[in-house]
Parts: structure tokens; C-alpha cells; sequence
């Protein structure tokens, strides 16, 4: 996807893409993406609605924020004409807890197959501080 476009036509697409989406409803946005390291980072608000019954961000919502991550890290780098990436596991630890402010993700490859792709991402906040640590395996399928 990313061949002859800079890197923000990327981002606005990435923004922007499939209309009303769950990364949009947690206000997830991406601002960042590195071509020559294949990094992709985005941020997400903690606010009350996402958080669990104790007051602290969901579990879920992590989850949610580095499957978007993940995802989106492996449909940028490969031909989006013949191939999607599609998550087929993952695996996040939740380290710390986060209240409020904001998160940020940096997604990264651990490896970059033809037909498979491991990614880790890292959520951390304002200070730093790793939240969640995850792993994801994407299938890279034909259309």
C-alpha cells in the first residue's frame, strides 16, 4: 500500500479508513508511521468510558488499541490490491494501570513473511511507562 505515497497520504488514509470503525469509536489516531523502519504509531484517550468497573482502563480497550495496531502495521506493507492481513492470534500483558490522559502504541515487526507476519506493540504512557505488552500473528491471505 505504502509504495508512491509520503508518509502523509498514509496516515490520512490509515485515519480514515472503512468510515465508522471501532478504532475511531475509542479515538484511536495514527501519527506516525516510519517507511524505512516499518513502524506505525498511533495514540488513544483513556477516558471514563473505557474503562472497567474499578476506574481504570479495560483491559479490552488495550487489546483493541494494539489489534488495530498490528493490523494496520501489516495491511500498510503488502500489496493491498491482491492481499489482506488478517489477526489469527494474540497475546497481551497488562503491566500497569492507567487512569486517565492518553496512551501511545508503536508497533513494530518481529517478522515480515510472505504469507505471515509477527508484530509487537508496545502501549506506554505519558511518562513513558509500559502499560501492555502485545504479540500478534497475522495470516496475509488473497482477496
Amino acid at each position: 500500500m505504502y509504495k508512491d505515497k509520503t508518509r502523509e497520504e498514509i496516515l490520512a488514509f490509515i485515519n480514515n479508513w472503512g468510515g465508522e470503525t471501532f478504532a475511531k469509536t475509542l479515538e484511536i489516531k495514527f501519527i506516525d508511521i516510519d517507511l524505512e523502519n516499518e513502524t506505525l504509531t498511533a495514540t488513544m484517550p483513556v477516558l471514563p468510558r473505557i474503562h472497567q468497573p474499578f476506574g481504570i482502563m479495560h483491559g479490552g480497550a488495550s487489546c483493541v488499541l494494539a489489534e488495530t495496531m498490528g493490523s494496520s502495521l501489516s495491511n500498510i506493507f503488502i500489496d493491498g490490491e491482491k492481499y489482506y492481513g488478517v489477526g489469527t492470534n494474540i497475546n497481551t500483558n497488562h503491566l500497569r494501570s492507567k487512569k486517565d490522559g492518553t496512551v501511545t502504541a508503536v508497533a513494530r515487526f518481529i517478522r515480515k513473511g510472505r504469507t505471515m507476519h509477527v508484530s509487537e506493540i508496545e502501549i506506554r504512557d505519558e511518562k513513558g511507562q509500559l502499560i501492555s505488552h502485545t504479540t500478534m500473528t497475522n495470516s496475509i491471505i488473497n482477496k
